[in-house]
């Protein structure tokens, strides 16, 4: 089979291109893949980082891609469906993940000739909304022919905007790029955290939708046993974060490393922590989580969209209700405190990284695609 995937990819950064490169080349193995991305996928005005691209020391998967789109510009729409077209695929995945791209993913879609159009949609609609985004949605989803969802809140999301649309359901893989775990205490001493804490790991793009300001008011009540580790870059103004850690008595617990956090770092901050904790106030699905899950490090999250619920089911941690700082402090405590908890959440992980596979997940893909 040709598979012809559109998305993010290096030298793009961040979570969407580092999922394109593992399934590109899983389905590498078994089929001719060929990846075609972004010459720009934001302009800098809408881009709330510092930067698009990795950096010339981050060692993320290097992918060989042609990038026909700008999604700025509607001009280069035209060229870039003739240059997939003619590279004569038998199935066209067009990643999508914001409304911001449903315009150049639409009309690539109504121009992809003979192709299968599969929409892998990782979020049908927003977790900051606007009045766009339906419409927009909308306009993308009807040129599809199939869609792959990662959990049961995108699809039915995906299902109210268009009604008996064709599917299939395919949990969000393991990331496995990001190294072996490493001793707690090496990766303390790199990261300049003393040892002896039970380390808490907020990690990712800091967006308001993530709770970080949640988890800094449950973090108000934990004892001097207990150290928080916050890694990522600042996608809102961190203004308001600072504010409420100057109010916390144990505000000198708190590790902050507000910048985007490379590859070759990642393991350093899994291997450090005891415990990720997603606070999230909206969510779909968790790429923080598939990478927890690798470093076998269980989650205390909240039931939003799907995360909680597919926590609560694989026993991969604890799930409590969103916007609420005690139930989250709680939910810390009984996992260090109470007998077997702990134990038991690191056992349904090894199960859960069994099933999570990325070969699994290309199988289904392709069996769908070739159903279609």
């Amino acid at each position: 089979m040709r598979i012809a995937i559109l998305s993010s990819f290096y030298p793009l950064r961040g979570g969407i291109a580092q999922f394109s490169a593992a399934m590109l080349e899983e389905l590498g193995k078994s089929h001719s893949v060929k990846a075609f991305t972004y010459s720009r996928q934001y302009p800098s005005l809408l881009f709330p980082g510092k930067t698009q691209y990795v950096g010339p020391d981050d060692d993320a998967i290097k992918v060989d891609s042609d990038p026909v789109v700008d999604t700025a510009n509607p001009f280069p729409f035209i060229s870039a469906a003739r240059k997939i077209r003619a590279w004569k695929p038998d199935v066209l995945i067009l990643r999508y993940w914001t409304p911001w791209f449903a315009p150049s993913l639409g009309w690539i879609a109504r121009h992809a000739g003979a192709a299968k159009v599969i929409g892998l949609i990782d979020n049908a609609l927003p977790h900051e909304r606007h009045i766009f985004d339906k419409p927009f949605a909308k306009w993308f989803f009807k040129a599809c022919d199939a869609f792959v969802t990662l959990s049961p809140s995108v699809t039915e999301d995906l299902l109210q905007l268009r009604p008996g649309a064709r599917y299939v359901e395919i949990p969000h893989p393991l990331y496995t790029h990001f190294g072996e775990k490493i001793s707690k205490e090496e990766a303390e001493d790199k990261l300049g955290i003393p040892h002896g804490s039970r380390n808490l790991l907020f990690f990712g793009l800091i967006r308001d939708y993530k709770g970080l300001d949640v988890l800094l008011e449950a973090f108000r009540d934990l004892d001097e046993r207990y150290r928080l580790i916050v890694a990522g870059e600042p996608y809102v103004s961190f203004e308001k974060y600072e504010k409420i850690i100057e109010t916390l008595p144990g505000k000198d617990r708190i590790s902050l490393f507000t910048s985007y956090i490379k590859d070759s770092d990642v393991k350093l901050f899994f291997s450090a922590a005891d415990l990720t904790v997603l606070p999230y106030k909206s969510a779909t699905q968790s790429g923080i989580a598939a990478i927890s899950y690798h470093f076998d490090l269980p989650l205390v999250t909240t039931f939003t969209g799907s995360i909680g619920t597919a926590v609560q089911e694989a026993g991969t941690g604890i799930a409590v209700p969103p916007c609420e700082p005690h139930a989250v402090r709680e939910a810390v405590v009984r996992y260090f405190e109470e007998e077997g908890v702990a134990s038991g959440c690191k056992a349904a992980i090894a199960a859960e990284k069994e099933r999570l596979s990325w070969s699994r997940f290309c199988n289904a893909l392709t069996d769908f695609a070739a159903s279609i």
